[in-house]
């Protein structure tokens, strides 16, 4: 059944393998291959038929009969190594996408790490080696029975959660993240169900593309999540984006490609500088002005912003709910500070957001009909994600340690094709 997890990689499709085509069948004034021959992949089509073509990998002589991936033990980042697997094929409801560009998040350092335990609804406890991350762009090789949406040569987008696709998260939905708990995106050919893409947007390249699912759905949910679907907004609202990384530079994009001001948070004037770039209004080096907060409050005249993007976690939340206006809203979505609750830097939420009736809200991306309006927006709007870095395949665990170095502006990206 589509959308649920037997579906998904981890399920049937994903488990079985092609089965290596022996050439086209004999018409009448063809005779079999001779013992021996190598298979010719849909050389001839006239022999086939046409709705089976379509189903045919790639309709090329050149398929590859293995994927080529990337593994973790979650046991460290120096640790990743390469291996094959067997081609895929797709069952009922499912496409067989040939993978070209892989963006990587901060989740997938804790992945490799054995760190991404804090979600209640996922076990950590890892079992077998897992292909990571979850965001890539690719074209569909080869489309299983029933499916209609898609044909071979669109190019598609994964979503992140598999199964989210309208309304708020559940519980179940986050069983279905690519990268963990289910298998990822970093290797040549993946099968998926046909709901669990969308499509690429026409502007973009690749491997821009690959850097839409997790960090701009998740900037664009922190800005439209309580707009009405095909309806986003953010005109005259002020917009607070901390840090550099993939979802605060996609945040400024969009907030103010909606007609927002933006202020940015970063340690590097460097940094702050490239964002002033971008459109930032407002830049605060957060080392050198701790009380980055006072500065919110200054430039909105006291009322302070509409929205912030909250990655620090807890030892930025104060401020947070310090530069806040009232009746904002403070989306968490990081925690870059760490994980810990101590006792110096717990803060009384409750009577914080009762003071400004603020909404405090956890974010975990969005469901796909929220990433297709967003898709939308960005072809309206001609916005292109800001890629950092493009890295080689091969250079894939290299890529994984540059993210988590901190040293990049935007987005590190993998390009998997040659």
């Amino acid at each position: 059944m589509p959308g649920t997890i037997d579906s998904l990689g981890a399920g049937p499709g994903f488990k079985k393998h092609i089965e290596h085509r022996r050439g086209p069948p004999p018409g009448p004034h063809r005779s079999p291959p001779a013992s021996g021959d190598k298979p010719d992949l849909i050389s001839d089509t006239s022999v086939i038929n046409p709705d089976q073509a379509t189903r045919d990998f790639a309709l090329t002589k050149m398929a590859p009969t293995e994927v080529q991936r990337w593994q973790t033990r979650q046991d460290g980042l120096a640790n990743l190594f390469r291996a094959t697997a067997p081609l895929p094929s797709p069952g009922p409801n499912e496409v067989l996408v040939k993978i070209n560009a892989v963006s990587f998040n901060y989740r997938d350092t804790e992945v490799a790490m054995g760190l991404y335990s804090h979600h209640k609804t996922i076990n950590p406890e890892a079992t077998e080696p897992l292909v990571p991350a979850s965001d890539m762009c690719g074209s569909i090789a080869a489309v299983g029975p029933d499916v209609s949406a898609w044909a071979v040569g669109d190019r598609v987008v994964s979503i992140f959660n598999q199964t989210h696709l309208t309304g708020q998260i559940k519980a179940a939905d986050m069983k279905s993240g690519l990268g963990f708990p289910l298998e990822g995106v970093l290797q040549t050919y993946r099968v998926f169900p046909a709901t669990g893409l969308v499509r690429a947007p026409k502007h973009l390249s690749d491997e821009e593309a690959a850097c839409l699912p997790i960090a701009a759905v998740t900037a664009w949910m922190a800005i439209n999540q309580f707009r009405p679907l095909g309806q986003p907004g953010g005109e005259g609202e002020v917009v607070v984006c901390q840090g550099t990384g993939g979802v605060a530079i996609s945040g400024l994009q969009i907030a103010k490609a909606a007609g927002a001001k933006v202020l940015i948070t970063s340690s590097s004037d460097a940094k702050l500088e490239k964002a002033k770039a971008l459109g930032a209004d407002y830049t605060v080096n957060y080392r050198t002005q701790p009380n980055w907060d006072e500065t919110v409050n200054s430039v909105t005249n006291g009322e302070g912003a509409d929205i912030i993007l909250e990655t620090g976690g807890a030892k930025t939340l104060r401020r947070s709910f310090e530069a806040i206006g009232f009746g904002g809203t403070i989306a968490c979505i990081g925690y870059l500070s760490g994980k810990v609750d101590s006792e110096e830097d717990r803060t009384n939420v409750n009577l914080l957001a009762l003071r400004k009736t603020v909404t405090l809200k956890g974010l975990i991306n969005g469901p796909r009909e929220r990433f297709e309006e967003m898709v939308a927006f960005y072809e309206d709007k001609g916005i292109k994600p800001v890629v950092d870095r493009v890295f080689a395949f091969g250079e894939a665990d290299e890529a994984l340690r540059y993210l988590y170095s901190g040293g990049h502006f935007g987005k590190v990206v993998v390009k998997v094709q040659e």
